[in-house]
């Protein structure tokens, strides 16, 4: 009885504490295509994601309903960075929707032409509405709606005191004339946050970028498959000195879990399934350094096997470059790349449940192998090429006199097709779909597949798999490469197909480019399957990993290779357009249809 009145009341007095507006509350998740297409059409980075900030506290003067609801001592505020814009997931600022359509918006302008770094927050953010004003004058009547619609949801100047009233006078003046570049006066308390400004990234700071004294081989470890919905707060601790002893307290004065313990705890990399559920609620997470020398532990990696179960290495290391996006230039022979063979991939036919639709696939592959096709601009043929006469006689009034080839002929052709297939085979990929297949399961059916496919029709073509251990061990599986016919071997070799590690891109998109690029056919096409973005277990992850990765296949279309992305992962959408471009990758829905539609998906690329 006293929960569900404690609940009731809690209810009801935060509900009366609020000061928005729930009925015309609007989500990020239905506004973030608009604003990113918004953000990046008006000068900002196309590799800076549209992420959900979190709430930061505050130290604003509060309402004593707010006090005695304890709530309003965090906000959600705009920030921005170099991996993301990160927004409030909710905006219920203003009582109409379309004002807070209009603020995310609004904010998207101004992270367009922030900077890095504000010397002062407030001449700065005056400085950018100036500039975003001047520059598209249409914007003007939306941003003084949007100043008139907060300045009275705003604490009045005189229910303050002098030092707060004096500095909130400043922060009006400052929203409704921004050309006069007005600073803001100290005060006692801080002022109520501005929505229609940007915060600097200063004071939020990533705890868990790594310190420059710190080294490479320290710099990460492995993390959980599952991230956080919210962008975390974080305050690094100093290690305090440790001493032997009795610890007294009283029982009623345990810590919570937001309150930092300076205890020394075994390092473990496991995964704690309470530990994602805990960091949700923690509004600051406090990080310390462990000053033990590395000599004083024992690390052991549990993820590689040994030599006995592991694949057999082929020769020594290759040593190739990666995008430095940081410093803006390529890391020669920063990488080493190790190709391995199968173990255990002996001869073996094609599995019973994938027979016959291979048997569809390769009744309709063959009829591929010799297409008939309209052959234009030709200086004899059946019928006259229009377009060809047409540029013909354009020319002819220019005052040149071209080859006049204006005939079309309908003959036969043959394909001149290379095609290598590169499968991401990290751990992610050992994830259950249903209660017999797992991701590597339908990864490798959909390669079986089409692999008769690519046999049947007489393509040249190559299979390969990749994941990484950080970058001294980024690992290369061979199934087949282009001199090999394809059969048993090469099923048996993709039958042992095994899952395991992380997901370095760039390394593998560049090995794969250079075995693409010697072959001698005129066109080839790279196709890769995913099921998520880059990342590994050192500085790989975030905007470092997806920009190497650009870099990769930027590298890969000026050797002449057209290079597609087939993924299941339903965030893609997020990343894979400014990697492949629209029209260069596909998302699957459904990852159980991947063994059909990977066969389709090649036709229609090489039709």
């Amino acid at each position: 009885m006293e929960e569900w009145i404690g609940n009731r009341w809690h209810k009801f007095i935060t509900r009366r504490a609020d000061r928005g507006f729930p009925a015309a509350a609007v989500e990020l998740e239905a506004e973030k295509k608009t604003i990113g297409v918004l953000f990046r059409a008006l000068g900002g980075a196309p590799g800076v994601r549209i992420e959900a900030a979190s709430a930061q506290e505050v130290f604003v003067r509060r309402s004593w309903l707010q006090r005695l609801a304890g709530s309003a001592q965090s906000a959600v505020i705009a920030w921005q960075d170099g991996d993301a814009l990160r927004l409030p997931p909710l905006l219920q600022v203003f009582p109409q929707q379309s004002l807070n359509r209009d603020l995310y918006l609004w904010l998207a302008i101004l992270a367009a032409r922030s900077p890095q770094q504000y010397r002062n927050w407030a001449l700065d953010n005056q400085r950018l509405v100036t500039e975003a004003l001047t520059q598209f004058p249409a914007l003007r009547p939306r941003y003084r709606r949007l100043v008139e619609a907060l300045l009275p949801l705003r604490p009045a100047p005189e229910s303050l005191p002098d030092d707060e009233a004096e500095l909130e006078r400043a922060i009006r003046r400052a929203l409704l004339d921004p050309q006069t570049a007005t600073d803001l006066p100290r005060a006692n308390r801080a002022p109520q946050p501005v929505p229609l400004w940007l915060y600097p990234q200063a004071a939020l700071d990533d705890p868990l970028a790594v310190a420059a004294d710190i080294p490479e081989e320290g710099d990460c470890t492995a993390g959980s498959t599952q991230s956080l919905s919210e962008r975390k707060r974080g305050e690094r601790a100093e290690e305090r000195e440790r001493r032997d002893g009795l610890m007294l307290f009283r029982l009623e004065n345990l810590f919570s879990w937001s309150e930092y313990v300076n205890l020394e705890r075994s390092e473990d990399d496991t995964e704690d399934e309470d530990a994602a559920a805990a960091a949700e609620d923690m509004e600051k997470i406090v990080l310390s350094r462990q000053r033990n020398q590395r000599s004083s532990s024992i690390r052991l990696s549990l993820d590689l096997p040994s030599e006995a179960y592991d694949d057999l290495p082929l020769g020594d290391g290759i040593r190739l470059p990666e995008w430095d996006w940081h410093r803006r230039r390529l890391l020669e022979d920063h990488v080493c790349l190790q190709a391995y063979y199968p173990r255990n991939g002996d001869p073996a036919p094609l599995p019973q449940h994938l027979r016959r639709d291979a048997a569809l696939l390769r009744s309709q592959f063959e009829q591929l192998r010799t297409q008939r096709c309209w052959l234009r601009s030709q200086l004899q043929g059946e019928e006259i090429d229009l377009k060809a006469w047409a540029d013909f006689c354009a020319s002819r009034l220019a005052g040149h006199a071209p080859e006049p080839g204006v005939y079309q002929s309908f003959r036969a052709t043959h394909r001149d097709m290379a095609t290598l297939l590169l499968a991401d085979l990290s751990m992610s990929t050992d994830a259950a779909l249903d209660e017999d297949n797992r991701v590597v399961d339908v990864v490798r059916d959909g390669l079986l597949l089409c692999a008769e496919a690519l046999a049947s029709v007489g393509d040249r073509f190559a299979i390969y798999g990749f994941s990484s251990v950080r970058r001294q061990q980024v690992r290369f599986t061979l199934f087949k490469n282009f001199a090999e016919p394809h059969g048993d071997p090469v099923r048996g070799r993709l039958l042992a197909m095994r899952p395991g590690f992380y997901t370095r891109m760039g390394a593998a998109i560049r090995q794969a480019t250079l075995i693409l690029r010697d072959q001698p056919q005129q066109k080839k096409l790279l196709l890769i399957l995913s099921d998520g973005k880059p990342n590994d277990i050192d500085r790989y992850e975030g905007r470092y990993g997806i920009e190497d990765t650009r870099e990769a296949l930027s590298e890969a279309r000026r050797a002449g290779l057209h290079p597609f992305c087939i993924t299941i992962d339903r965030s893609a959408e997020e990343y894979l357009p400014y990697l492949f471009g629209q029209n260069g990758f596909t998302v699957l829905n459904h990852p159980a249809h991947l063994p059909l539609r990977l066969p389709e998906l090649y036709h229609q690329l090489t039709h």
